[in-house]
Order: structure tokens, then sequence, then C-alpha cells
């Protein structure tokens, strides 16, 4: 798949904040990846310098990763985004 395709749906700060997120992308085999996310993992004052960990996914999925993440931050969920 091309890079191009790829839109960012969500920004996080550290990588602890979408865990749940990431393991329910990987369920749902939707196509993604978290820009930065070695570097901040690395050192993670490098997150505020480069604008975020971004959630990229692949354009067809875009509407289908906002609404999961709708329903992680939902008060009733089970499963939480930090």
């Amino acid at each position: 798949m091309l890079m191009k395709n790829f839109i960012t749906v969500a920004t996080f700060t550290y990588p602890h904040e979408y865990i749940v997120l990431k393991s329910v992308l990987t369920e749902e085999e939707v196509p993604f990846f978290f820009e930065n996310e070695t570097i901040v993992s690395v050192s993670p004052f490098y997150s505020f310098a480069l604008g975020g960990i971004k959630l990229k996914v692949h354009k067809a999925y875009v509407d289908f990763v906002k609404e999961i993440i709708n329903d992680l931050n939902q008060p009733n969920s089970h499963l939480k985004l930090v």
C-alpha cells in the first residue's frame, strides 16, 4: 500500500495512551501504523518536538477507526483510551 493513501486519524503523546486501540486495530485487521512511535518510545521528550505520535490509517478505514475511537472514549466502555 502506498503511504499517500494513509491519513492521520489521531495524535497521541505517549505510547501507553493507545495500547488498547492498537490491539483492537490489529484484531480488526485494519491497515495502520503509528508515525514517530519508535523515536518517542526511545526518547519520550521528542514527542512534543515531533508533534506527537500520529495514528495513520488507510483512507478506506478512516470512518471505521473514528467509530472505534469514539466507542473507546464512551463512559460505559470497558476499554478506554488514556
